[in-house]
């Protein structure tokens, strides 16, 4: 790896740390999960982009649509991601930065399976002040690092924090 490649995966993870201490709720439950899985929905169909959106709330789906032009590769993607972020409260593409950047994979040490859990962007915790991680928001269909965007556009403009402070450069 590079410097400036190296250079470029260090600046994203400590944007995602950021976003990872600023994109919490005061509260979460069914409605905004729906809520937040129509905006998604929304915002793919406002860019011409085919995407399958999973809102996941303790660990029960409470929002999926998969859009004309997905696959069901794109809804077994976003629950790989899923299965990620479910478990290690990180999200995926974060996962899979660590990765690239370490030179193995947390996924490997654990002996988890890659045909249940991918550590490709797409997929970030939904967590809730003094509670932490109570779900999961997940995006496939498109290159990773923009499925991870167009959630973090979300979590950002539904808790009203102005996207240039947390997105990725």
């Amino acid at each position: 790896m590079g410097v400036s490649e190296q250079h470029d995966i260090d600046r994203d993870l400590a944007r995602i740390d950021e976003q990872l201490r600023r994109l919490r709720f005061d509260s979460f439950d069914e409605q905004a999960a729906w809520e937040l899985g129509c905006d998604l929905r929304q915002r793919a169909l406002d860019r011409h982009a085919a995407v399958t959106v999973e809102v996941r709330l303790n660990g029960a789906t409470v929002f999926l649509h998969a859009m004309t032009g997905t696959s069901p590769a794109n809804a077994d993607w976003a629950r790989r991601k899923r299965n990620v972020v479910e478990l290690l409260h990180q999200p995926s593409y974060a996962v899979g930065l660590h990765a690239h950047r370490d030179g193995r994979s947390i996924l490997d040490v654990m002996a988890l399976p890659h045909r249940d859990h991918a550590s490709h962007g797409g997929s970030f915790p939904i967590q809730v002040h003094g509670v932490g991680c109570v779900g999961a928001v997940t995006v496939s269909g498109l290159p990773q690092r923009v499925d991870h965007s167009l959630v973090v556009e979300a979590l950002a403009a539904r808790l009203g924090i102005p996207l240039g402070e947390v997105a990725l450069d």
